[in-house]
């Protein structure tokens, strides 16, 4: 075989192999999605409030006027603007380095491990000996996720539900491009003073069963891009493969005629 020929069949050969496999490209392989499939949720463990965060609160009573006090803490946090970038002002409680919100009539509260729904059940009978008939209300005001690597559209992510997954974050960002790896997304999560990068594997629906399942506030994720990444990887590059697959294939097969 002529050595033009052997140099055509072998770049088509790297060409081909450069492209990827379809069957890296499905979600959740592993499940059998012939038949419904049920099975229990025993991953999930309600947010808990940490230093850094803003707590949104809300208390309301039979007296309207007196209550708003607690609802009247715009752009003041720790006396100073929480984003200055921002027209709008800020609502909310920070959490300071020891775990603690400073509230009106209430003063110090310690909060740090707890969640929204403990918050405000510890917070019900205190206000009881200012209102008659209380009721309050406590959100994570300032959850947010970063989603960046291989994506559609990455950038950080404000959540007004404490229960987002991991799955939510991905399609906020539009996804996951063609060329990403589905099975090496890192999760980077700070527990405790502590980073940790966890592995999550996309193809297999047990990431459903994951600890990680279900994100924290300040998570990132960064999705891996494949090789093909860097390969023009539009219309015009798969244009211009299927046209040099048609060519390699005529040159062997007049080679092979003509020799």
């Amino acid at each position: 075989m002529n050595k033009s020929y052997i140099f055509i069949f072998s770049l088509l050969i790297v060409v081909i192999s450069s492209c990827g496999s379809y069957k890296d490209i499905p979600y959740y392989q592993d499940l059998k999605s012939s038949k419904p499939v049920e099975e229990p949720i025993t991953n999930y463990a309600p947010l808990t409030i940490q230093p850094g965060d803003i707590l949104g609160i809300n208390v309301n009573s039979r007296n309207p006027e007196s209550s708003a006090i607690f609802n009247y803490n715009l752009n003041r946090i720790n006396g100073n603007n929480f984003d200055n970038s921002s027209d709008n002002p800020v609502t909310g409680y920070l959490v300071n380095d020891k775990g603690e919100i400073d509230l009106p009539l209430l003063g110090v509260l310690k909060v740090t491990g707890l969640t929204t729904t403990q918050l405000t059940e510890k917070m019900r009978p205190l206000l009881l000996n200012f209102y008659k008939d209380p009721t309050v209300s406590v959100r994570i005001i300032n959850f947010k996720v970063a989603v960046y690597g291989d994506v559609q559209k990455p950038d950080v992510y404000t959540f007004q539900n404490e229960r987002t997954t991991i799955t939510q974050a991905l399609t906020m960002a539009g996804d996951l491009n063609v060329t990403a790896k589905r099975k090496n997304i890192i999760l980077i999560r700070e527990i405790n003073g502590v980073r940790k990068y966890l592995p999550i594997d996309l193809t297999s629906k047990k990431i459903f069963e994951s600890p990680y399942y279900y994100l924290k506030n300040n998570d990132e994720i960064y999705v891996t891009p494949g090789r093909t990444k860097y390969a023009q990887v539009d219309i015009g590059y798969r244009n211009a493969t299927l046209i040099l697959s048609a060519l390699s294939i005529i040159a062997i097969t007049f080679s092979t005629l003509y020799r």
